[in-house]
């Protein structure tokens, strides 16, 4: 199943646009991408909105007839996978194609982190994820954003290839706990979720000293 690798990219990118707000984005990099030009209902910001109203569907398949019918876990897998391919391509169109907004920058990484977090939530509202799971990463996400937007005037913490890693294995294991499985299929899902905590912390902690030296850094003037 299509998953989304994007995460900690859309962080970059939510924090782009805080520096742009404060002016603190160099001339070259103002040249380069001229928002007035770029229309706001493309369709990078279309599948974007999408992937948005995609969520409450998600929700609402996930507990339809008690959360654990066969037929309704199997949609709310595929609106799940759907919500994920729309998250790879638009993406990938918003790159290739010039068509980079500021509501783009803002509305993605929302629309990301919602899908995770819906996904997450439901599953351990459910009792088919503890909660302590869902929590750790939940506050993971939202600490490393609230941390790049901390030293932001000092630098901006490039997404590494942990953090691709880590939201790949933790968009696996949901797709996989969403299913209607069981036995060793199910038990695969929750040690997938595992490797996700595993690797949910130590990629939390990385950011936390990358902040740190930033932070005591000289803060950087355009």
């Amino acid at each position: 199943m299509p998953v989304s690798v994007q995460s900690d990219d859309m962080d970059r990118a939510w924090v782009d646009a805080a520096r742009a707000r404060a002016n603190l984005v160099p001339a070259q990099a103002a040249r380069t991408v001229e928002p007035s030009a770029v229309p706001l209902m493309n369709i990078a910001n279309i599948l974007t909105v999408l992937r948005i109203l995609i969520v409450p569907l998600f929700l609402l398949a996930l507990f339809a007839a008690g959360g654990h019918d066969t037929g309704w876990r199997l949609g709310a897998t595929v609106l799940f996978g759907a919500a994920a391919i729309t998250d790879r391509i638009d993406g990938q169109l918003a790159r290739k194609y010039g068509l980079v907004t500021d509501f783009g920058k803002l509305a993605d990484p929302i629309a990301d982190k919602a899908l995770i977090g819906a996904a997450l939530i439901g599953l351990s509202a459910l009792g088919d994820l503890a909660w302590w799971i869902t929590l750790v990463i939940c506050a993971r996400e939202v600490g490393v954003t609230l941390l790049r937007l901390v030293v932001v005037r000092r630098g901006v913490i490039p997404a590494g290839r942990g953090g691709k890693v880590k939201t790949l294995v933790q968009s696996l294991a949901i797709g996989v706990l969403l299913l209607p499985l069981s036995g060793a299929f199910a038990t695969a899902g929750i040690w997938l979720m595992y490797v996700a905590v595993v690797l949910t912390v130590v990629t939390g902690l990385d950011y936390v000293v990358q902040a740190a030296r930033l932070w005591s850094g000289p803060v950087k003037r355009s």
